[in-house]
């Protein structure tokens, strides 16, 4: 049993105390997993192996050896943070922001293609800062205008985004690349800017609804999700009655409602004005209540529109329908062949229930 990741990173010696662990692996080495689970044996004690993140220089690649079956991919472009938002134990579990080299990108992206892989997410921890520890430096646009150009790929999609680095440049990609697709996932965490000030954000409400409302109105169809922390120290209702409001008022699509707990060793756990767990219970509630209600709404606008969706390998559990991904991030599901797996089909939505979204397989070709 091998245990790696943010907490493997953070507190190596707390796993070793469970049952069963043989390694531990810090957030760089397991990188290696391949070649240290070969010289693995059972030993009486687990070994750690977990360096000092902070002396982390450049993104490892990890090999990539066959196809997995799944219909998506992604690729790593950048790990770390350079920000210290009051309730993140990131920076100590990533490190620095540091981003993986332009070409290895490319050649990682171009064997996903080749491999049958025809959509591909950027992804990392903050991958809007994509290119600033470089020397020379470049951008998150610079690299999305160079992979743009891979033969083969159709969607490239970004993973999570601060709204402080969606730059002019990044605009314009985003908005005129076609193998871009029209969704977007921007952390808000709060409509307060008060909370936003104790949570340490590089932004506020004005400059975020004036950079979402600017690319609702120049992306058709944008499928827009966010993350909000409910119950941060110092939340008052009045804070969360104002994140209510602004949620209400963006096209979100979907929304990622996470209660507040505190990470040991972050600003924000030694904060006080703490928020009672029944009452972050209740927010929870209200606000993921708001998000569905968006969400039906987003995808009840789509009823009658055909769309693109790519196919994935497994049924819906429940009804045994294929599932199909849209390029604005919308789940849907319809009869038709196993044959489709991994391929692009056409569709028409047809219908959407707080839980799923319906479409039949339309006779042009995607």
């Amino acid at each position: 049993m091998v245990v790696t990741g943010c907490y493997a990173q953070t507190d190596p010696h707390a796993i070793t105390r469970l049952s069963g662990v043989d390694l531990v692996v810090g957030n760089q080495e397991k990188y290696r997993l391949p070649e240290l689970l070969t010289d693995l044996v059972k030993r009486r004690k687990p070994e750690v192996m977990v360096s000092d993140i902070r002396n982390a220089r450049g993104v490892p690649v990890a090999p990539f050896g066959r196809v997995s079956g799944r219909s998506r991919a992604s690729a790593k472009i950048q790990d770390g943070c350079q920000h210290r938002c009051a309730f993140c134990i990131v920076p100590a579990a990533r490190g620095a922001s540091r981003s993986q080299d332009p070409k290895a990108v490319l050649d990682q992206v171009e064997t996903l293609v080749e491999a049958g892989y025809h959509e591909i997410t950027l992804t990392g921890v903050d991958i809007g800062h994509y290119g600033w520890d470089m020397i020379p430096r470049t951008t998150l646009a610079a690299l999305v205008r160079r992979l743009a150009q891979v033969a083969g790929l159709r969607w490239l999609r970004l993973s999570s985004v601060l709204p402080a680095y969606v730059t002019p440049e990044l605009k314009d990609v985003i908005t005129s690349l076609p193998v871009v697709v029209p969704h977007l996932h921007l952390p808000l965490q709060s409509g307060s800017d008060r909370v936003l000030r104790l949570m340490r954000r590089p932004y506020n409400t004005r400059m975020y609804r004036a950079l979402v409302e600017d690319l609702a109105g120049a992306i058709p169809s944008l499928g827009l999700g966010t993350d909000v922390i409910v119950g941060h120290p110092g939340e008052r209702e009045e804070d969360f009655d104002v994140t209510l409001d602004l949620v209400r008022a963006l096209p979100f699509s979907y929304l990622h409602v996470f209660a507040y707990s505190d990470r040991t060793g972050t600003e924000a756990a030694r904060l006080p004005e703490r928020v009672p767990p029944a009452t972050i219970r209740d927010r929870s509630r209200r606000l993921r209540a708001l998000g569905r209600a968006k969400s039906l709404a987003f995808r009840r606008e789509m009823i009658g529109h055909h769309r693109d969706v790519l196919v994935l390998t497994a049924r819906d559990r429940r009804t045994g329908l294929l599932s199909g991904l849209t390029s604005n991030y919308v789940e849907v599901l319809f009869d038709g062949p196993d044959e489709l797996a991994r391929r692009f089909a056409r569709v028409t939505i047809t219908s959407a229930d707080p839980d799923h979204t319906f479409a039949s397989l339309s006779e042009e070709k995607p």
